[in-house]
């Protein structure tokens, strides 16, 4: 049996969550998030808990009973807690400022770079190195870090470019200049 998918998922003070067949609903004080489980697997809520089970011992069964609670665990941290990604930007010249609900960022490109925040999406610039990034919704919140990133991810000579907090570039010698 899935080790992860024993745990019950522990439901704090403030947050509710609604069981519908197949559908989940989760209402918590940062807002409601809602989702749908496979079919393989169902879920109760006992007391202050959410117990997640299967149907069978089948491979299929097996492999969603894990991720099922996870998710679930994931919604209801979401809802009571949120979740928060931070990036750092280095390079000479490069630099971020906030304008409204959009996210400029200035990446040695001959143009500025805009991303704008959604309903789900929170942005926050501390200053112009760093950016933080903030949601209920753990997937978007990391889906929108992703996409930030991507715009100048660090290349490995000089580690300039845009990177998740406490991330590691494992740097690279660049050519020596000796040849015939």
């Amino acid at each position: 049996m899935s080790r992860i998918g024993r745990k019950p998922v522990v439901i704090p003070a403030g947050v509710e969550v609604a069981i519908d067949g197949q559908n989940i609903t989760v209402k918590g004080p940062k807002g409601t998030l809602n989702s749908t489980i496979h079919h393989l697997i169902s879920a109760t809520v006992e007391g202050n808990q959410v117990i997640v089970t299967r149907a069978n011992d089948e491979n299929l069964s097996r492999s969603v009973h894990g991720l099922s609670r996870t998710l679930i665990n994931n919604m209801v941290v979401g809802v009571s807690e949120g979740f928060k990604k931070e990036l750092e930007v280095q390079g000479v010249g490069y630099r971020v400022q906030k304008q409204g609900k959009d996210l400029v960022m200035t990446l040695g490109y001959s143009h500025p770079v805009v991303m704008s925040d959604n309903d789900d999406i929170k942005i926050e610039v501390p200053d112009q190195f760093h950016i933080v990034v903030t949601g209920i919704d753990k997937q978007k919140v990391g889906q929108f870090a992703a996409e930030v990133r991507e715009k100048r991810p660090p290349e490995p000579y000089k580690g300039k470019g845009i990177r998740y907090v406490g991330e590691f570039v494992a740097h690279k010698e660049g050519k020596t200049g000796k040849g015939k």
